[in-house]
Parts: structure tokens; C-alpha cells; sequence
């Protein structure tokens, strides 16, 4: 579903990103980690079209993301770290607006608002301005507007960022009910969510992939922790890769 060949963007002189190679299966879920400061974030606005690479070549679904980016963002759903949300607005009518953007039929708006507001438990929320929602329920309208318009693949940058343990809780079950009908990229610090969200992980660090294997195989040895580090400290030519790395 989403192939990454020879990644590598420049900012003037600073290399962010190096020679990535990697492919994301229909339908996995993968946990993309990594220090601050690593290239997570600018390998996922490359690959929903935010920014153009350097060199070396993203497709989705077949499209290139340099030729045809708005094909490529027609398939994707993108939550950043900061979903850029509208306080003024209820969430009824910020999801109407976020679907009118990415070009729903007028007719079939109510279906895919009401849709993802069931799915991401805002029902309760859907007339009440987003300035007053709690944070929780801000990052569950930033998931509702990467689902507006179902896509068949989702980019999710710290979608648990500022939450409590139980609105964390909540979040991942919400992804985790994601899997098979979505492909998803995850981003997040927090090393356990991977553990319990995800099948697979690609651990990026100074831009270079140390790590691309299943989440059983990284920790064998012990926790995703204990291999998160010992990629990260280690040299770039002790990056491994096992049958996960071959979705």
C-alpha cells in the first residue's frame, strides 16, 4: 500500500532524512519511532504530500506522491501532532467544513460526519464548540477529520500526546478497531502503545532507519524499550530487519 524508496530530504544543508527504504502492507498497523529531532515527522508529510522529498520516490496505492499528489491525498488521512482545529466552531459543523475541503458530495456530508463522529465517541460532544472540549476530546475530533472521508490509509503523528491514562486507553482502542479496513503509520514516544497498537515498528534515528522488524521479533530479548535503545545507541550498520520488514 505504501512504498518508500530511497527517502532523503534536505533542509539547505542539514540532511533530515537518508536513503529510507521501506513498505507498509494493506491493512498493518506499524509504529514509526524514534529520539526528537530523528525524521519522523518529515518522512510523514512527505509521504501525505506536505512537502516535497529531496530525492528517492513515495507511492500509495500505486500513486506517486510527486507526480499526483492530490491522488495521494485523496487516500490519506492525516492527523499531525497538532490537529488544526477551529475553536469557534461545534464539531458538527467543523467536520462539515474538513469534508467540504477534502470534496464529500454535499448530499453524502451528514453520512460521513455522522459516521465518524459515532466511531470516535463524540456524539455527545457534536454540538459544543471545540474550545470547550477537553484535550482528550480534541484529539478525537483530529481523528474524526482523517476519517471524514474513509480513507484507506491513515498518518497518525502523536495521537495520544497530552492525554490522560484513560483517554490513551480510549485512543487506542480506537485505532486498534481501525486495523484491516485501514493501513496506518503511528508516531508516538510512547513506546507501549506500539506493544499493545501495533504489528510491526521501524525505529529512525539521524534520519536512518536502525530498526524495521515485528514488534515479537524487536522484543525478544526483552521490551520494546530495551530494543528501542540499543538500536538507537548503536551504530547505523546494527539496524536490523527480520520478516517484518518485508510487508
Amino acid at each position: 500500500m505504501i512504498e518508500i524508496e530511497h527517502l532523503t530530504k534536505y533542509y539547505g544543508e542539514i540532511l533530515a532524512v537518508q536513503d529510507l527504504n521501506f513498505r507498509v502492507a494493506e491493512g498493518e498497523i506499524v509504529g514509526f519511532l524514534g529520539p526528537n529531532g530523528s525524521g519522523k515527522t518529515t518522512t510523514m508529510r512527505i509521504i501525505t504530500g506536505y512537502m516535497p522529498a529531496s530525492r528517492g520516490r513515495v507511492r500509495v496505492a500505486g500513486h506517486d506522491v510527486a507526480e499526483d499528489p492530490r491522488a495521494v491525498q485523496r487516500l490519506i488521512g492525516y492527523m499531525p501532532e497538532n490537529p488544526p482545529l477551529y475553536h469557534d466552531l461545534t464539531v458538527k459543523s467543523y467536520l462539515d467544513y474538513v469534508a467540504r475541503l477534502k470534496g464529500l458530495p454535499e448530499k453524502e456530508i451528514p453520512e460521513h460526519r455522522d459516521r465518524v463522529i459515532e466511531r470516535c465517541g463524540l456524539t455527545e460532544m457534536r454540538d459544543r464548540s471545540i474550545g470547550k472540549l477537553s484535550k482528550g476530546y480534541r484529539q478525537r475530533t483530529g481523528l474524526a477529520q482523517a476519517l471524514i472521508h474513509n480513507p484507506p490509509v491513515l498518518i497518525l503523528d502523536e495521537p495520544t500526546i497530552g492525554l490522560d491514562p484513560k483517554q490513551i486507553a480510549e485512543v487506542r482502542t480506537m485505532i486498534r478497531n481501525l486495523a484491516g479496513s485501514h493501513t496506518i503509520i503511528l508516531s508516538t514516544h510512547i513506546l507501549h502503545e506500539v506493544t499493545l497498537t501495533c504489528q510491526r515498528a521501524i525505529i529512525i534515528h539521524r534520519g536512518e532507519i536502525r530498526g524495521d522488524d515485528t514488534v515479537a521479533n524487536l522484543t525478544r530479548e526483552g521490551d520494546l524499550e530495551h530494543a528501542f535503545l540499543r538500536l538507537v545507541e548503536g551504530e547505523p550498520a546494527a539496524a536490523v530487519s527480520g520478516e517484518g520488514g518485508q510487508a
